[in-house]
This record gives C-alpha cells, sequence and structure tokens, in this order.
C-alpha cells in the first residue's frame, strides 16, 4: 500500500501537466472580424490558442500599424465573452470613438489566475509575456512600444491584468483592472456571497500557488505594484479600476484602491451603481469615461518613439534604455520594431537627442 501511495504521488504531478496541455488550445470561436490562431509557446512546451480581432481598417491600410489591447478573461469558459467583446469595441472604433486597433484574447484556461503555478505545470504568466506578446508583433503590424499596448481584464483577468501590467510597464501604456479578483491578502478569506465553493476555492489555491501564502503574496499584484511602484511612475502608465457597486469583490477594490494612493501611482477608481460582476454591464455603464481611457492610453503625448521614458526629451535615461535592453527581443527599446535592440535603435537615439518640439 505504501509504495502505491508513493507510485500515486510520483504520478499526479505528470497527469497535472497533461491535464493542463489539454487545456491549452480551444475551440475557435466563431465572430466577425475574428480570427483563430495557433502558436508554438517555448514556455509551455506545447501549442497555445488565441483569437484576435482585426479592423477593417488593418486589410484597408496594408502598410500601416495598429494599437493592441489584450482582454485577458475571467475564470471558466474564456471564449464565450470573445463575440461581444469584438462586436463591442468594433462598433466604438466604426463610430469613432476610439482608433482602430487589434483585440487579442489569450487562452488562460478556466482558472489559472493568469499566474505562473508554483509547479510549474502552468506557466501562464510566462506564456503571455514571453511567448504571446512576441508572436503577436511578430505575425501582426502592431505598433509595438507600450504607448501602442493596454491590458485590461475582468474578474480574474482584471487581477491578471494587475499582475502582468504592474510587472512589466515597459509593455503596457495601460492598465484596466475591471471586476477585479481575488486580491484579498489571503486567498482563503473568501469574500461574502462568494460563488466559489470551498472545495474548488482550495483546489484553485493548490494547482495555482501551491497552498502557499508566501508564493500568493509574492504573486499578488498588491505586492508586484508595491515593488514595481517607480518603474509604474516613470513609465507613466495609465490606470483603472471599475467594478459595479453589487459586487461582492467591492471592498477587497477598496482596499487595492488605497493602495495604489498611498504609493503616488495616479489612477481612476469607478464603483458603478446598481451594477453587478458582469463585464458587458461594467463596461457599457462606464459610457464616454471608459473610451476616454483607451484614447488617454494611445494618445499620451510621447510622439517620439525614441523618448522612451516618455520624459519630453531623448536624453540618457533613453541611451541607457537602450544599451539595458541591447540584443534580441521586443519592448520600447526596439524603437524600429525589428526585433532586436542594436544599432539601428542606438542610432534613433542618437539622431532625436534633445528636447522633442
Amino acid at each position: 500500500m505504501r509504495a502505491l501511495l508513493r507510485w500515486i504521488r510520483r504520478l499526479l504531478p505528470a497527469l497535472a501537466a497533461t491535464a493542463a496541455h489539454a487545456q491549452w488550445t480551444t475551440a475557435p470561436v466563431s465572430a466577425p472580424g475574428v480570427q483563430y490562431r495557433l502558436f508554438q509557446s517555448a514556455s509551455a512546451g506545447t501549442t497555445v490558442s488565441f483569437h484576435i480581432y482585426l479592423p477593417p481598417q488593418y486589410a484597408a491600410q496594408p502598410q500601416a500599424r495598429f494599437p493592441v489591447l489584450y482582454w485577458l478573461h475571467g475564470s471558466g469558459d474564456g471564449t464565450l465573452g470573445i463575440p461581444w467583446l469584438s462586436n463591442y469595441f468594433a462598433t466604438a472604433m466604426a463610430q469613432g470613438r476610439i482608433p482602430p486597433m487589434l483585440v487579442v484574447y489569450p487562452n488562460g484556461m478556466t482558472y489559472s489566475m493568469w499566474c505562473d503555478s508554483k509547479s510549474g505545470a502552468v506557466p501562464m504568466e510566462s506564456v503571455v509575456l514571453d511567448d504571446l506578446i512576441p508572436h503577436v508583433d511578430a505575425n501582426f503590424r502592431t505598433l509595438t512600444t507600450r504607448r501602442g499596448r493596454i491590458l485590461e481584464g475582468f474578474s480574474m483577468g482584471g487581477q491578471g491584468a494587475g499582475r502582468l501590467g504592474f510587472r512589466r510597464p515597459d509593455l503596457f501604456g495601460g492598465v484596466s483592472m475591471l471586476g477585479a479578483g481575488p486580491i484579498q491578502l489571503d486567498f482563503l478569506d473568501a469574500p461574502d456571497n462568494s460563488t466559489t465553493p470551498p472545495k474548488l476555492r482550495l483546489q484553485i489555491y493548490e494547482n495555482v500557488w501551491g497552498s502557499d501564502p508566501a508564493y500568493y503574496l509574492a504573486q499578488h499584484p498588491w505586492t508586484i505594484v508595491e515593488d514595481r511602484a517607480p518603474a509604474v511612475l516613470a513609465a507613466r502608465t495609465v490606470v483603472r479600476q471599475a467594478l459595479g457597486s453589487l459586487d461582492a469583490l467591492v471592498p477587497m477594490n477598496d482596499d487595492f484602491d488605497a493602495h495604489l494612493d498611498t504609493l503616488g501611482i495616479p489612477h481612476a477608481y469607478t464603483v458603478i451603481p446598481g451594477v453587478g460582476h458582469q463585464p458587458s454591464t461594467v463596461l457599457s455603464s462606464l459610457g464616454e469615461a471608459n473610451w476616454a481611457f483607451y484614447n488617454a492610453v494611445f494618445t499620451m503625448p510621447c510622439p517620439q518613439p525614441a523618448d522612451l521614458d516618455c520624459s519630453g526629451a531623448v536624453d540618457a535615461a533613453d541611451l541607457a534604455a537602450v544599451l539595458d535592453a541591447w540584443g534580441p527581443g521586443h519592448g520600447p527599446a526596439d524603437i524600429d520594431g525589428d526585433g532586436l535592440v542594436g544599432g539601428t535603435d542606438l542610432a534613433g537615439v542618437l539622431t532625436a537627442w534633445g528636447p522633442i518640439p
């Protein structure tokens, strides 16, 4: 019996990894302008799926590059909201409320929390940051500086947007946390009226964070933004939180709002009266303020790509950023967007040196 138990314990990680691999691809979603794509992820060691919405201007303007909104879904089937969201953003683009943009829908599995699991079975953060974004930039005509990217999500995706966005302010000009959760400091401290059964909560806690409160806190948006506050401030990241007043996650979002205030990070915080935990209702209820967020990111006064920190001048800080990032890779320092920070990027900084008119 002891030998059998030891064998089962050795087998469990392999079974978990096999189950994870089975979730890396979803079924295709059919919606106007939406494409289903597969790519090989080095982090996951397997094929991973995502969906992407391309506005009509993408085909009509073959030389143009476009900003990208990365939308992180909540727990459960992340493909269900793609048709509504794509139509919602497409309508706004057609009405001129927001500029034409690509909308990428990563596959975050059912309960990944957009986090690298402690066991290593589901390296979700690494897949998104290290594999998916470079893949999108390499295969679509995107704006490859942080002012060309927004990271947004709802519920699990809202806390994921905070985690990843504050971790990498060099990649994202805007971070939008909608109905964000879980962002309580103790995952097992369930909010009032939580719809997650206790048994499922314990399973998520084990699968993602290894039932380790220290790992949970280390991967928490609270800790990450505290550690990365100077970088977030230097990047002038546009940050917002929003959720409905009837959402059980209001108290923890109140706490996070106060935490951002304490850190001196400018942000908008909106609690919408009479609205619950529904992404479509939250987005629709924000009204014109919603479109103002996207426009604030994509029209930030940083017209000179060589002004990497958007300081209003191309100077030693921008030169240092290029030298620090030297070599293969995408990001703000890759000024020409060729996937390599090198001589042409350095020349771009030196040519544009000085105050920006």
